[in-house]
């Protein structure tokens, strides 16, 4: 079962006929030998007995069941098998699990809409449920609404490192004192994964996921599919479209990857983009100092954070029980700044703990915990049924970090400690917790090249303008790489994943993309409203059980 784990302390934590139409696309399924990791990749043809054997697996019939009993009826489950490695479609196969929900109006139907809500490791089956709640008639008629686990996570043979919660927490800041340690933290996970996951380790890998995704698109019958995609979903979707750009239909992508900065680029995102998040809340607070007496200019602001910070460095900060030190309000807030007001009410509260006031145990919860809309009472069980590894999500997580493009991992330690130094004095909010070594420094060879994005495949890509997972300039570089692509940008958008949000002017270009496949005739730019930064706000909760209204918002994921 999937644990609830404790947010970061002042975290806003931020998912036709069968046989003719798999014959084109398994002639793009089965990757060729791997060229040298620093070359594009291609696609190519593999033999023809790989794709008979393709094709084998596309004439599965799934045996449809209700997901859960106590969940809507109308929400169904099965289990397909696909290759562990596509180049050997003979050889071990593993179970990939799907859902979907059917749309009532079979007449008007366009085909399948598939989605994901981000990670890597995050598991999308009951993604159904929350689009079927959220996205108007207009476009719920148009499809069947499919989800589906990632290969390793959730249901779909999931993976595990049997990693202990302390080696889980996987942001640590660098101090000379303890690097040694940390150093010692990233060679065990890496040999604990590799001893656990065997001959899995390679395959679990954003590629071979978009293979699976074409697979449940003939195993479905549909010539092409539709997709949402958020976070890291955004990046499956392109590197989809990147292998099969003759299967992309309508692709809404919101709050979205770099492709070129996947996967270490991306961690050290974190850190840069909190910055200018940082120097606007300090601005913030300063305009409203008579309302929370941080400072009346953001220098004296910055210097109040500063100060606590360092006191809590040299005395933790007891909250009810637990001690709060300043690296402990770094990480925290990195996350926070992005949510002004969120940000300011947490401070100071953590500032009235320190001097030992009383402070808002509620306030504190909203930010600490979240405060999401609750899960469906029924939402847990699907997780519990399956048995999903403690440390599903952070062994998916690393064997897709690691897998998907070794070569942007380092393997001297020694070059982690000198980024870690020189990034905490470049971005000091969080610098050090993002550059410094993390297992990838010990992991093997990917078994393919990272994928390069770069074609005409037309998409919609959704940004909010503050945005704490992948900020805004990610999301502008990805856009810049789908050149079929439009942008959708929230400026004053508050928080990672935009659609639906409420907001009238992003909501409705999304809207009428998936009804209609017209994409605006120009990049779109919408404002945010009070209402809809609040609706933002309230999607972010940390490790939301599977059937969560919204999708996965963790602060350590994508």
């Amino acid at each position: 079962m999937r644990r609830r784990r404790l947010a970061p302390l002042v975290a806003v934590s931020v998912t036709a006929t069968l046989a003719p139409a798999f014959a084109v696309s398994t002639a793009t399924a089965a990757p060729a030998a791997a060229p040298s990791a620093g070359t594009p990749s291609a696609v190519s043809s593999p033999a023809p007995a790989a794709t008979s054997a393709l094709d084998r697996y596309a004439k599965q019939k799934p045996r449809w069941k209700r997901c859960d009993a106590e969940g809507p009826a109308e929400y169904q489950c099965a289990t397909v098998k696909v290759p562990l490695d596509y180049r050997k479609p003979g050889g071990k196969r593993i179970d990939l699990a799907i859902s979907r929900i059917r749309t009532a109006e079979p007449g008007k139907r366009r085909g399948i809409l598939l989605s994901n809500p981000g990670g890597p490791g995050g598991e999308g089956l009951w993604m159904p449920t929350m689009l079927k709640e959220e996205l108007p008639s207009s476009v719920l008629k148009s499809y069947d609404l499919v989800g589906f686990d990632p290969r390793g996570m959730g249901r779909s043979s999931p993976v595990s490192c049997n990693l202990t919660p302390e080696q889980e927490e996987w942001l640590r800041p660098y101090k000379a004192a303890t690097y040694a340690k940390d150093v010692a933290w990233a060679r065990t996970v890496a040999d604990k994964c590799r001893e656990k996951m065997g001959d899995r380790l390679p395959h679990i890998t954003t590629r071979n996921t978009a293979r699976d995704m074409d697979l449940v698109r003939a195993i479905l019958g549909s010539k092409k599919i539709s997709y949402v995609g958020y976070s890291y979903g955004t990046y499956l979707g392109a590197v989809y479209a990147q292998i099969f750009p003759g299967r992309a239909d309508r692709f809404v992508l919101d709050s979205a990857v770099d492709p070129q900065r996947a996967w270490r680029g991306m961690v050290q995102w974190w850190a840069e983009g909190a910055e200018p998040a940082f120097d606007r809340w300090t601005e913030w607070a300063a305009a409203r100092s008579k309302t929370y007496g941080l400072g009346d200019t953001p220098k004296k602001v910055d210097r109040t954070f500063w100060d606590l910070v360092a006191r809590a460095d040299r005395k933790p900060i007891d909250l009810d029980g637990q001690p709060v030190t300043g690296d402990d309000v770094r990480s925290g807030m990195r996350s926070a700044v992005f949510s002004p007001l969120s940000a300011t009410e947490a401070f100071v509260e953590l500032r009235k703990a320190a001097e030992g006031r009383p402070a808002s145990a509620k306030k504190l919860a909203r930010i600490t915990e979240g405060g999401g809309a609750p899960a469906p009472e029924w939402a847990g069980k699907a997780a519990l049924a399956a048995e999903t590894p403690a440390d599903n999500m952070t062994a998916g997580f690393w064997a897709v970090v690691c897998g998907d493009n070794s070569a942007a991992w380092s393997r001297d330690p020694e070059s982690y400690r000198r980024d870690a130094i020189a990034d905490k004095g470049r971005y000091p909010l969080y610098g050090d917790f993002a550059s410094s070594i993390k297992p990838c420094a010990f992991w093997g060879e990917s078994a393919e090249p990272v994928t390069v994005v770069k074609n005409k495949v037309g998409s919609l890509v959704v940004q909010n303008e503050w945005d704490s997972q992948t900020p805004l300039p990610s999301g502008q570089a990805l856009h810049a790489q789908l050149k079929g692509s439009k942008m959708v940008t929230v400026l004053g958008g508050e928080g990672h994943g935009v659609y639906p949000s409420g907001n009238a002017c992003a909501d409705g270009a999304v809207n009428r993309y998936l009804s209609t496949g017209k994409l605006p005739a120009k990049d779109v730019t919408c404002r945010a409203t009070a209402a809809s930064n609040a609706q933002a706000r309230q999607n972010e909760k940390p490790d939301a059980l599977p059937g969560s209204p919204v999708p996965e918002r963790a602060p350590n994921r994508f």
